[in-house]
């Protein structure tokens, strides 16, 4: 159970952790500006979607051949993990600039403009907040079903992104502010190196490799990710190299 906590739950709670604050930023910029009322319906209904695709492709998957799920999706998982880690090694390099959830919020706010509305419901307002949830929330989804399918753990997985909804709805409750100070780059380098190695391996398990010490190899996997990363940080500081990666950014 503690393995399966560590490369299914865990990572799916790092990484809905960072989605939904971003989402978090955009609800609170609608609340702020359009009304709380619109914001709640719109975020409502932006979850009620992504819970139904999640029912639908999620147990839809348990038909497919286990080999071919985790050929496809472990690639998949690759290809998402090193998006998020090459930015975040950018970030890191000084190559682009780092996330700013108060900057995020404060230009959502001028998008929106206006003043708050109370009672009635503002259908600009509802619109955004629902767009924002269900933008960010398809990365976690993708997420909830490649790591629970790939594992056999869908549950489990949902239950990782589930926590981190509760937590970040009940800051957002307390706070209603933007959540500044969470440690965005650092989570989405965590993120990136837990999706690219469990992707890694979910895909080599699916071409018929065996891994010395089963899921464990993961660890080991991490750590050439992790050293790689730290070498690209580390070229990208570089005066010549620097232009040229936050052009490719």
């Amino acid at each position: 159970m503690s393995g399966h906590l560590a490369s299914v739950a865990l990572p799916a709670f790092i990484a809905s952790l960072v989605e939904f604050v971003e989402a978090l930023t955009i609800v609170l910029a609608v609340g702020a500006t359009r009304g709380w009322r619109s914001a709640l319906v719109g975020t409502a209904g932006g979850i009620a979607v992504l819970v139904l695709l999640v029912a639908v492709f999620g147990p839809a998957l348990a038909y497919a051949p286990l080999r071919a799920i985790r050929i496809v999706l472990g690639a998949l998982l690759v290809f998402f993990g090193l998006r998020w880690l090459r930015k975040a090694s950018l970030r890191y390099a000084g190559a682009i600039p780092m996330g700013d959830e108060t900057a995020r919020f404060a230009h959502a706010t001028s998008q929106l403009g206006g003043g708050a509305k109370s009672g009635s419901i503002d259908g600009a307002g509802l619109l955004t907040a629902f767009n924002g949830v269900v933008i960010e929330g398809l990365e976690i989804v993708f997420i909830v079903v490649a790591v629970g399918a790939s594992s056999n753990s869908l549950g489990l997985a949902a239950l990782g992104a589930g926590a981190a909804g509760l937590i970040i709805v009940a800051l957002a409750l307390a706070l209603r502010q933007p959540l500044a100070r969470v440690p965005e780059n650092a989570l989405k380098f965590v993120v990136g190196l837990m999706l690219s190695s469990l992707g890694t391996l979910w895909l080599g398990e699916g071409l018929g490799v065996v891994w010395p010490g089963d899921d464990l190899s993961a660890i080991g996997i991490g750590a050439a990710y992790l050293a790689a990363s730290a070498i690209g940080i580390g070229l990208s500081r570089r005066p010549g190299n620097r232009r040229a990666a936050s052009l490719r950014a």
